[in-house]
């Protein structure tokens, strides 16, 4: 009998450790021994650094400087993460826009793929996009349509991105509550840019999170990290141990999703409110459902929608 109550007590522990909530919002400092730098191969130039001068919440964030070259890449993070799905949900601000190269902002050691592969979350063409590092697969597809189903990711200001990995192969993703159409895959979704994607019969297996950069080109950039929260269900916007928001199911030309709740007084801006003080470039983002950014276009260019969650400098 006190064989099987330990047994039982030893599985309750293993559950609640699999499917614990892991939070921090680096009020107490960074804790290097529970979030350790992560940099596979080689690490020469990028640097992480506890950051009191610029935070989402409180005073602290944990900023990383990246710098150009596979080799310039660091992260840090926790191999704690649940046994099935899997939720995240960062605050982070990026010092300069994505660009044509690829990078990579969160990566995650991928078991499923093969030894030392990942499944990487960054940015190439301007928007945000997902890569498979086995076979270098994106989603979305990397065309002129699969690009607009994707988003930019604004500069110099918090924004609340979330993903969800599932045991069934299901990705899905947010930015300030809005789902993201394009960075959509799996069973029950109907998403026509994640062909190249959904080739694989791979369903990601990550084997713990990392945040920081990671670049296959020159590019460098600066990105701070605040009030992570790594789940077995989803947290959404609403503070560091929030509660799950209502499920929602969005596809490409699908309704549009409920606004993002947030812990401030203040009332966010419109998705598509404009900033005379600023303009697009050419081939920019300028619109679309939880944008912030510029919607006035330089000159000679105009504001075009292609779809809900894009519009774009033509």
């Amino acid at each position: 009998m006190v064989r099987q109550q330990a047994t039982s007590l030893l599985a309750l522990a293993f559950l609640s450790v699999a499917s614990a909530q892991v939070s921090n919002d680096f009020e107490s400092g960074w804790d290097q021994t529970a979030w350790p730098t992560y940099a596979p191969d080689c690490n020469q130039g990028g640097k992480v650094t506890l950051d009191s001068t610029t935070a989402h919440s409180g005073k602290n964030s944990i900023r990383v400087d990246g710098a150009g070259g596979y080799c310039g890449h660091i992260f840090f993070g926790t191999s704690q993460v649940p046994s099935g799905d899997l939720y995240v949900r960062v605050y982070l601000k990026a010092a300069n826009a994505l660009t044509s190269s690829h990078v990579t902002f969160i990566t995650m050691p991928d078991p499923a793929q093969g030894t030392n592969k990942h499944l990487r979350i960054g940015g190439q063409s301007q928007i945000l996009m997902y890569n498979r590092e086995s076979d270098d697969a994106t989603l979305p597809d990397l065309s002129p349509q699969g690009i607009a189903s994707s988003t930019a990711l604004p500069t110099g200001s918090w924004q609340c991105f979330e993903y969800h990995i599932g045991t069934d192969g299901t990705i899905e993703t947010w930015l300030n509550g809005a789902a993201i159409a394009g960075l959509e895959a799996g069973p029950g979704i109907n998403n026509p840019y994640a062909d190249q994607w959904e080739r694989s019969s791979i369903k990601p297996t990550p084997a713990g999170v990392y945040f920081g950069w990671e670049s296959y080109g020159g590019d460098t950039n600066t990105f701070w990290y605040d009030d992570i929260v790594i789940s077995s269900s989803r947290v959404g916007c609403s503070g560091s141990t929030g509660t799950s928001p209502p499920a929602t199911t969005t596809t490409p030309g699908g309704s549009t999703p409920p606004p993002a709740t947030s812990t401030t007084t203040s009332t966010a801006p419109p998705a598509t409110s404009s900033t005379p003080s600023c303009t697009a470039a050419h081939w920019a983002q300028c619109g679309g459902i939880g944008y912030t950014g510029c919607t006035t276009c330089a000159s000679p260019y105009t504001c075009t929608a292609l779809n809900d969650y894009y519009s774009q400098c033509l």
